[in-house]
């Protein structure tokens, strides 16, 4: 496995780890965004066995301990696999989600959470993040989003997922490669909502799409978002008729 950093927008970092043993022979990557701020915000965990190398790359960019601020977007080993050690490294650290999410489970993990509305933005100093409830999508009941409304970076999981180890950032059309990979694995909840949840996410036109597996994306993140949204639209009608 290697571990890099590279800077995706103004003060976001892709700390981006490579595991070629995982879909060969393309491999897979598995990404963490740093977003540096008076109060610095990490977005996925990664997995536990993995925190060891995502945390010297952090400490490359900024003290750990000066973490305020653990997300993710649903319940899966690399989303959050790490949470308690994240949260052991940064004692003044608060793990944010959803309220479904801290309800039915991070409230049982620990009592360093902060429930979110959705909708509800937290001003970081520097950069606001605003939270997103999208349940369901990518998957999980409890699953939501981060948008960076000052550099309009949508921190957007496992939407747009592509195996391989390209680029950190490119402005090539993202939506082929992810529906490509997601004809493969089946992995999305595909429900009535799938579809509007995607369109309420082009409607904040984000410019840079923060990419969990594969390339971030850089360009219309609004019409990468409107074409998943047409794709799983007709979908779901055609899974239903």
């Amino acid at each position: 496995m290697t571990t890099r950093i590279d800077e995706i927008a103004e003060d976001i970092f892709r700390i981006s780890t490579f595991v070629p043993a995982i879909n060969p022979p393309s491999g897979f990557t598995f990404n963490q965004f740093l977003v540096k701020a008076d109060e610095p915000l990490l977005f996925h965990c990664g997995h536990r066995r993995m925190f060891a190398p995502i945390a010297e790359a952090v400490s490359r960019l900024m003290p750990i301990e000066q973490l305020r601020w653990i997300g993710f977007s649903h319940v899966e080993a690399d989303e959050c696999g790490a949470l308690e050690s994240w949260l052991a490294a940064a004692p003044s650290a608060v793990a944010i989600h959803g309220a479904v999410g801290c309800r039915i489970w991070i409230g049982d993990l620990t009592d360093r959470m902060r429930p979110l509305r959705d909708g509800e933005v937290i001003d970081l100093g520097g950069k606001r993040v605003r939270h997103l409830d999208t349940p369901h999508l990518p998957h999980g009941w409890d699953a939501g989003l981060l948008f960076e409304e000052t550099t309009s970076t949508l921190c957007c999981s496992d939407l747009f997922a592509h195996a391989g180890n390209g680029p950190a950032l490119t402005q090539d059309e993202l939506a082929s490669r992810a529906i490509e990979a997601e004809e493969r694995s089946q992995s999305m909840s595909l429900t009535l909502a799938t579809a509007p949840l995607l369109r309420r996410l082009a409607a904040l036109a984000p410019t840079t799409l923060a990419v969990m597996h594969g390339s971030s994306y850089r360009g219309n993140g609004a019409h990468a978002l409107e074409t998943l949204a047409t794709h799983f639209e007709q979908k779901f009608a055609a899974a239903t008729r």
